[in-house]
């Protein structure tokens, strides 16, 4: 049962191929199985690579299968197409395009199973740009609040060394009139005198505004500072809500660039094993001899040719003897009286008819 199901994986010809030995049959049962497998690998690796792109297990089985099915049909077709020649130059050349597609279906094949070979090393690849990324987008963003957090920031820092510089002025007058009191400095006598008043004086009016400044800045340190937490809140926003797209850069495009920043060595040795997988029942069928089903499907293709030329031939055969025999009924005819004087009746009255017709037409116009 199983070797039946091989050889007609296989492409064989299931009436030629049970006429021929049981080693012949057994050749082409382990080609089919090569393509059977080799279409069991399709299947894993793009079910796989589908699986990184939907994360959902349904459609990568879906496209799994038709695209397990298709490279089947297609190495089927490749090594059932191939015919045995009697010089291996030959045969090369009438499968060297076929080579070349199984070349590009097991690249196609051997990229999905080496980003999952590899998982660990490109997760790592991965979580290195993720990093990057998350830097350079909260660089970014800081980039486009920064005007306005350094504005709004520039503008408390203002008000506050507005009140400070007023705070100082406040301690220096009120050294100042203290100093005069005791009679350490101004007009350095004791007592409370006229400039003692003055200083004093000058000391109060600024302690008020020094109140008022207080007063009429609270608020607009408060609304500003509220306007700080607002944008920071803002920054933080921006910076969560490209987390998770950041966060979910590890599709298969993002795989396979990750995998082309690893070691190439490692990689290029498992897509030559998958080359030398898919192209091995081409491989093996090129270098096979020339074996009892390939001499009874030449007999098999000879024979159907043959016999299609043969006719052919006699086709082409009727059709010159018809037109000989043809061209000698019509000139024979060509020559009788009969047939002249008929013709020549007819042309007559057909005649007569046109020239009557013309008149009575030219009758109705005038």
């Amino acid at each position: 049962m199983l070797k039946r199901f091989f050889i007609l994986c296989s492409g064989a010809d299931k009436d030629l191929i049970y006429s021929c030995s049981n080693g012949e049959q057994n050749k082409y049962a382990g080609i089919g199985a090569t393509v059977f497998f080799t279409a069991i690998m399709a299947f894993i690796a793009s079910a796989y690579a589908l699986f990184t792109v939907f994360d959902s297990v349904y459609p990568a089985l879906l496209f799994g299968v038709v695209w397990g099915l298709l490279i089947f049909n297609l190495d089927r077709f490749i090594v059932s197409t191939i015919r045995k020649r009697e010089k291996f130059l030959s045969e090369l050349l009438q499968a060297s395009p076929r080579i070349v597609l199984a070349m590009i279906i097991a690249i196609v094949i051997s990229k999905p199973l080496e980003i999952k070979i590899f998982e660990k090393e490109i997760n790592t690849v991965l979580l290195k740009e993720k990093n990057e990324m998350a830097i350079a987008n909260k660089n970014q963003v800081s980039n486009y609040f920064k005007g306005d957090v350094t504005k709004n920031q520039s503008e408390i820092d203002s008000i506050k060394s507005n009140i400070k510089a007023k705070e100082k002025e406040v301690a220096d007058l009120y050294q100042s009139y203290i100093t005069e009191a005791e009679g350490t400095a101004g007009t350095k006598k004791m007592g409370k005198g006229p400039i003692y008043k003055e200083k004093r004086e000058a000391h109060d009016l600024a302690l008020r505004q020094l109140d008022s400044l207080k007063a009429t800045s609270s608020k607009t340190i408060t609304e500003k500072e509220a306007r700080s937490k607002t944008l920071q809140a803002d920054l933080d926003k921006k910076v969560a809500d490209s987390k998770p797209i950041i966060d979910s850069f590890d599709g298969l495009m993002a795989r396979i660039n990750a995998l082309g920043k690893l070691p190439s060595l490692p990689s290029l040795f498992i897509m030559l094993l998958f080359l030398a997988i898919e192209t091995s029942p081409i491989i093996a069928k090129l270098l096979s001899p020339k074996g009892e089903y390939d001499f009874k499907l030449e007999d098999t293709e000879t024979a159907l040719r043959t016999h299609i030329e043969q006719n052919n031939y006699q086709r082409n055969l009727q059709k010159q003897t018809d037109a000989s025999i043809y061209d000698k009924v019509y000139e024979d005819i060509r020559g009788d009286k009969e047939i002249y004087d008929y013709k020549r009746k007819a042309a007559t009255e057909l005649l007569k008819m046109q020239s009557d017709a013309y008149v009575e037409k030219q009758k109705g116009v005038m």
